[in-house]
């Protein structure tokens, strides 16, 4: 059985953006994003845009893939008004440089924290209205010619959430779809979702403040099927047993790619390998 591919499919006036896949790595999907909720909502939809193959040329002079959303875009996919989508555009243009995936590996001297950018530039134009952003070149590889297992939805799928513990949660059922069970230990969940430690003190926060809203949100906007429980020692939570079933099924058949993989995209990413693929892999690949 051929490895599934990742879709790759030209954004053109007949297709929306909320039509379009956010495609990225189990790994990828699986560590923490440190995004806000507009945040989350500029880099999926730059993701879903990006679901196509660029030029390599372009990739070579910029060092990473550029994207580009803009004001009017982003407001009719989250069904906001044009001052917000201004607004937060322009917020993301300031804050996306401080933002970081964060991949954490236990070792036997103690825990190894991996962090890397999101991207490595961005622009906005106030005036047209749009953000750019060029992808790190180190999450590259993450995003793009995916092959096999991968996360992937489509961006309506997530368009109608208001909370980014929903967003998080929906990507990591994702992740694990093809079992349709999450079965993380508490510490690992905390660290995907980001839970606060003034949370983590007290099982019900997490319980009334994370969990609770996020699946009740998925179930009455993605209208999944969702029942969890603890898995306890004694006394303590130490996991958490998520089953779940999505109402809406992806496309099974790859929409035909703008142009197949070359000699040279892949000498391209074996060179981004070289300068330090290694290292998200690494660590990314501990939690995938």
């Amino acid at each position: 059985m051929q490895p599934k591919t990742q879709h790759m499919i030209r954004l053109d006036k007949d297709r929306m953006l909320c039509d379009l896949q956010v495609n990225m790595s189990n790994a990828l999907a699986r560590s923490a994003h440190s995004l806000s909720l507009s945040e989350k909502r500029i880099v999926a939809a730059c993701i879903a845009k990006t679901d196509q193959l660029p030029s390599m040329e372009a990739v070579k002079e910029r060092g990473a893939w550029l994207v580009r959303l803009s004001a009017a875009d982003y407001a009719e996919t989250f069904d906001v008004d044009l001052d917000t989508a201004y607004d937060q555009l322009q917020a993301a243009s300031k804050n996306l440089f401080k933002r970081y995936i964060t991949a954490i590996r236990d070792t036997k001297k103690g825990p190894e924290v991996y962090q890397c950018v999101w991207v490595g530039g961005v622009r906005y134009h106030k005036g047209e209205g749009w953000i750019e952003l060029d992808w790190w070149h180190e999450i590259v590889p993450h995003l793009f010619n995916l092959a096999g297992a991968f996360t992937q939805y489509k961006l309506r799928q997530a368009t109608a959430l208001r909370s980014v513990y929903s967003w998080r949660l929906f990507e990591l059922f994702q992740s694990w779809r093809g079992k349709g069970v999450y079965q993380p230990s508490l510490d690992d969940f905390c660290k995907a979702m980001e839970v606060p430690d003034s949370y983590r003190k007290d099982f019900k926060s997490i319980r009334t403040r994370v969990i609770e809203p996020a699946v009740q949100e998925l179930v009455e906007k993605n209208n999944m099927r969702i029942t969890w429980k603890t898995l306890n020692e004694g006394r303590k939570v130490v996991g958490l047993d998520f089953a779940f079933q999505a109402a809406e099924v992806l496309e099974e058949e790859p929409v035909e790619s703008l142009r197949p993989m070359i000699a040279e995209d892949q000498a391209y990413r074996d060179k981004l390998e070289a300068n330090g693929q290694q290292r998200i892999d690494a660590s990314l690949n501990e939690i995938a």
